[in-house]
């Protein structure tokens, strides 16, 4: 049994290459501009700064005539979660993965869920700090197989994310993205190069929607889910939030899984999630499980075939089934595996293959979250 307590030291830091302080360092992708100002170019907002603005997301900062990154090396916690809460579920299931974020988002969805991280802009929300050997190294402590960049998007963090990727592949341990995806080309495939799986959120079909809601553009989006089915060795899935009234109609759901069929293929998984009233969108309804059950068999009927939902209890949605023989291959009750029929990447029923990275035996960490703490 692991120790819930266990701290893991923070001496002999790794140091990224021409750190500038203790937490901020250069980047990449951005270009100056003829008035003076600089333009971000690490995701299709195209922030453009005078010195001592910051985009967007928080933590890029037009600094000294060039753009940084202000956050690198801090974070807003960390946990040991079950690989099923990302959600990712043919992605070693049963397994641990130690989960992190820091604070921002590129992206100004009103219902966010995680949005006292992903909204803060106070750098007191990045309480915690943990360079990437010290990562990789509590992976293989508190027994994670991967390591997940989550709560917030890691694409604004990109250069610490990559830094981490690379200290994790170094010891063995899986690198897991979720995201919304919305990034623009170069530091995309820079980014996706370095991950084993991502789920990334597709929040709707419609534009509209992405442009009120979120403050972003579906076709950057789609594009992203190509590149990485695609272009990349990156293990995908998806997850929809369904919100009551805004992108739960039989159209846009009937819309979205035909896209996804003709587009990335009948084997990624799609995860409907149940909505509950958050941040600038407390007016509206719980999802009901009804909604996310008439989702599943749109999804289903369209030719995909693994379709689960999530935040509500339902083993049926939530476990995973044979496409091929209609067999129960794992049983999920929330986060609790049972019954599990999967050998060599194959229903041990009928042998038809099933689509994933999967072991011969279900990972045993359940529904428990380990919080990890890093001290000086």
């Amino acid at each position: 049994m692991i120790n819930p307590s266990a701290l893991f030291s923070s001496d002999n830091r790794m140091q990224p290459d021409n750190q500038l302080s203790d937490f901020t360092v250069p980047t990449r992708y951005w270009h100056a501009l003829d008035d003076g100002r600089l333009q971000c170019d690490l995701c299709p907002r195209h922030c453009k700064l005078h010195n001592g603005q910051q985009g967007l997301c928080f933590v890029r900062e037009a600094r000294d005539n060039a753009i940084v990154m202000t956050s690198y090396g801090r974070s807003s916690g960390f946990c040991v979660d079950p690989i099923e809460k990302k959600p990712l579920h043919h992605f070693y299931p049963g397994s641990a993965v130690l989960s992190f974020g820091t604070a921002g988002c590129n992206l100004a969805c009103k219902f966010c869920q995680n949005w006292d991280m992903s909204k803060s802009r106070e750098n007191a929300t990045l309480s915690s700090v943990a360079m990437p050997d010290q990562l990789a190294q509590a992976c293989i402590q508190t027994g994670a197989r991967s390591i997940a960049f989550t709560y917030n998007d890691p694409v604004i963090f990109h250069e610490y994310a990559i830094d981490v990727a690379q200290a994790c592949h170094d010891v063995g341990v899986k690198t897991v993205a979720v995201t919304a995806g919305y990034v623009c080309d170069a530091p995309r495939a820079a980014f996706f190069r370095h991950m084993d799986a991502a789920n990334i959120d597709l929040k709707a079909f419609n534009e509209k929607f992405y442009h009120e809601v979120c403050g972003a553009h579906l076709h950057n989006i789609l594009d992203t889910l190509e590149y990485v089915k695609h272009g990349t060795n990156t293990w995908l899935e998806i997850t929809t939030l369904l919100i009551p009234g805004e992108n739960d109609s039989d159209a846009e759901l009937e819309a979205m899984t035909r896209w996804i069929h003709d587009h990335l293929g009948q084997d990624v998984p799609l995860h409907f999630s149940a909505f509950h009233p958050d941040w600038k969108m407390r007016d509206k309804s719980h999802t009901p499980a009804a909604t996310l059950q008439r989702a599943r068999k749109i999804a289903r009927a369209n030719g995909l075939r693994y379709v689960y939902v999530g935040n509500v209890h339902d083993r049926d949605g939530g476990s995973t089934w044979c496409p091929h023989c209609d067999e129960l291959l794992i049983e999920r009750d929330w986060y609790r595996l049972g019954e599990y029929h999967i050998a060599d990447g194959s229903c041990r029923h009928c042998t038809g293959e099933i689509a994933g990275h999967f072991s011969n035996e279900a990972g045993d960490w359940g529904r428990q979250r380990m919080p990890v703490r890093f001290v000086s």
